[in-house]
């Protein structure tokens, strides 16, 4: 079995970072990472992610061509995996939807912990959309960039855990969906620190396309 990620954005280092998630997560499984070098450097909000488009369509078929079995939209946001999922040929997840469907599977209603504000409209419209609705505390940004989370520390790790405690205190969450793929290598270090479950796409991604990909 192979699962090729697809990151919409054009920053190499992150393409890395998730496929060391997913095959920390699977090391029987071939993991594969392709970078949309035509993307923004960040997907930060609608407008971001409508320009990514274009470019991470254009992958679809050289992942197919590699020997993908499933295919994955390494972005939170779900870029543009409603139109890659008719021309795939393949089963195509998103790792915002896999992270909604692990709470769902589990029973928790849980919050999204986000970069930005300007990434919530999107995320809000893709739960609603995808219906998980019922289940949505809130959806809560950090304030921090994309590339900031990515990077990492002390001061990354502390805010994203301080949102985390409140979603949990003040929106009744029983767990927190880390809401940016830059948060897939730091998981393990937020996970010490909260005081609920999380919930990281990379990772629950490449456990439901094992699923998916043997029907």
């Amino acid at each position: 079995m192979k699962i090729a990620y697809i990151n919409p954005n054009s920053t190499e280092g992150m393409t890395e970072s998730i496929v060391a998630t997913a095959r920390n997560v699977m090391p029987e499984v071939d993991i594969v990472g392709l970078t949309n070098s035509d993307g923004p450097a960040a997907i930060q909000g609608k407008s971001d992610g409508d320009a990514a488009v274009p470019g991470m369509l254009g992958l679809l078929p050289k992942a197919r061509r590699d020997g993908a079995d499933v295919i994955v939209i390494a972005c939170f946001d779900d870029t543009g995996l409603d139109e890659a999922r008719t021309r795939a040929g393949c089963p195509v997840l998103g790792i915002g939807q896999s992270s909604f469907v692990m709470a769902q599977l589990l029973g928790l209603r849980f919050s999204v912990i986000t970069s930005l504000a300007v990434s919530i409209p999107v995320i809000e419209e893709n739960i609603h959309h995808q219906g998980f609705s019922g289940i949505c505390a809130s959806v809560r940004a950090s304030g921090l960039p994309v590339l900031t989370i990515d990077e990492g520390g002390p001061d990354v790790i502390a805010r994203i855990v301080a949102e985390v405690e409140v979603a949990a205190a003040q929106d009744g969450a029983a767990c927190a969906v880390l809401g940016c793929a830059g948060m897939a290598h730091i998981e393990p270090e937020l996970a010490a620190r909260a005081s609920i479950p999380l919930i990281e796409g990379v990772a629950a991604s490449a456990r439901l396309a094992q699923v998916v990909a043997r029907g």
